[in-house]
C-alpha cells in the first residue's frame, strides 16, 4: 500500500488510501465492477473473479465471498436495506440477494436479449427495445418501484413494481438532445424521488422524475461512470478519462442536487463508486483490479 495524499477541498477533503482491501494471501482481485456497504458498514466488492462477492469488514479485513460460477460478466452492484440489487450485464438478469447470497428475484429471463439492433456493446441501437439487452444498473426507489438502466446494446431506462412487472419504459438512441441516451450506465432514485442517470457516452447527467418527466442535464462532467449519495444528500460521481483525449484523467467529482461540483480531485479510472453513512468513499477499479478508499477527513 502507497502513502495516503489528501485530495479534495473544504467540506469534502479526503485521504485517498490506494489498494484498500486486506485480503488472504495468494488472494487476488479481477476488475472491480462496483461496491456498495450494507447497514453495518461492511463492504462488497463485485467483480469479475470468484468469489464475484468479496465482503470486507470496514478496515478492508476480508470476512467471506459468494457467488461462484453465478455470474457471467458482474456490472450493477447496490444494496439498500441490506438487499442487494446487481445485474449480470452479458445474461441480460437483474437479481436480488440477501446480503450471504440467498437468491430473492429477478427480472429478465438468463441469456435472452431484447431485439435492438445492436450487436456490440456501446453499438448505436436501432430499435430502443424492451428489457433487457446487456442491463448496467438496477437500484429501488424509495417507494420500493425498481429501475434499471439498460445501456450497454439499448439505450433506456425501464420502471418495474416491487413483484417485477413492468410500469414503463423510456429513452431513445442519441447523442444531443433530453431522453437521449449513449450508454445508460448509472442510476440512482434518490429521497426527493428524483431519477439521475449517467449517461456516459454523451459525458452528462439526466434528471428525471418517477415517471420519466425530464428535469434538468448536468455537463460540467466527463464520462460519468457512476453515482453515489452522501448522507448530506450531495452526489459522489466517479469519472472516466473519456478516452484520454486532451491530456484528461479520471477523477472524481461532488455534486450538489442541481449538479454544482463542490468538490473535485484526480483518481484512479472507477467503473464504480460508493458512499458508506461515514461519508467516506470507495472507488471500484476495473483496470487496476482494486479498491481505493476516500477517507472523509
Amino acid at each position: 500500500m502507497t502513502t495516503p495524499t489528501n485530495v479534495g477541498t473544504g467540506a469534502y477533503t479526503f485521504q485517498y488510501v490506494k489498494d484498500w482491501p486486506k485480503l488472504p494471501r495468494g488472494m487476488t482481485l479481477g476488475p472491480v465492477s462496483a461496491i456498495a456497504t450494507d447497514s453495518q458498514d461492511r463492504v462488497y466488492i463485485f467483480h469479475r473473479k470468484d468469489p464475484p462477492v468479496v465482503v470486507c469488514d470496514p478496515d478492508g479485513n476480508y470476512l467471506n465471498g459468494w457467488g461462484n460460477g453465478a455470474f457471467e460478466y458482474a456490472h450493477g452492484f447496490y444494496i439498500a436495506n441490506d438487499i442487494v440489487y446487481l445485474t449480470d450485464r452479458n445474461t441480460s438478469v437483474c437479481i436480488m440477494y440477501t446480503l450471504d447470497g440467498k437468491p430473492i428475484q429477478m427480472l429478465g429471463k438468463h441469456g435472452v436479449h431484447s431485439d435492438t439492433g445492436a450487436m456490440k456493446p456501446m453499438d448505436p441501437v436501432l430499435r430502443p427495445g424492451a428489457p433487457f439487452n446487456y442491463p448496467s444498473e438496477m437500484v429501488p426507489s424509495p417507494w420500493g418501484d425498481l429501475y434499471v438502466s439498460d445501456g450497454y446494446r439499448n439505450c433506456r431506462v425501464h420502471r418495474f413494481d416491487s413483484g417485477g412487472h413492468l410500469i414503463q419504459s423510456w429513452g431513445t438512441w442519441g447523442k444531443t438532445e433530453p431522453n437521449q441516451f449513449h450508454l445508460p450506465h448509472s442510476i440512482l432514485v434518490d429521497e426527493t424521488h428524483m431519477v439521475y442517470v449517467c449517461d456516459r457516452e454523451n459525458h452528462r447527467v439526466q434528471v428525471f422524475s418517477p415517471g420519466g418527466e425530464f428535469k434538468e442535464m448536468w455537463t460540467d462532467l466527463q464520462q460519468p461512470m457512476d453515482i453515489a449519495e452522501f448522507p448530506d444528500g450531495n452526489f459522489l460521481i466517479s469519472e472516466g478519462a473519456a478516452g484520454g483525449a486532451g491530456g484528461k484523467v479520471s477523477r472524481c467529482s461532488v455534486v450538489d442536487k442541481h449538479g454544482k461540483v463542490l468538490s473535485r480531485w484526480n483518481s484512479r479510472s472507477a467503473h464504480g463508486c460508493w458512499v458508506d453513512s461515514q461519508a467516506n468513499c470507495y472507488l471500484a477499479l476495473t483496470g487496476d483490479k482494486s479498491v481505493d478508499k476516500c477517507v472523509r477527513r
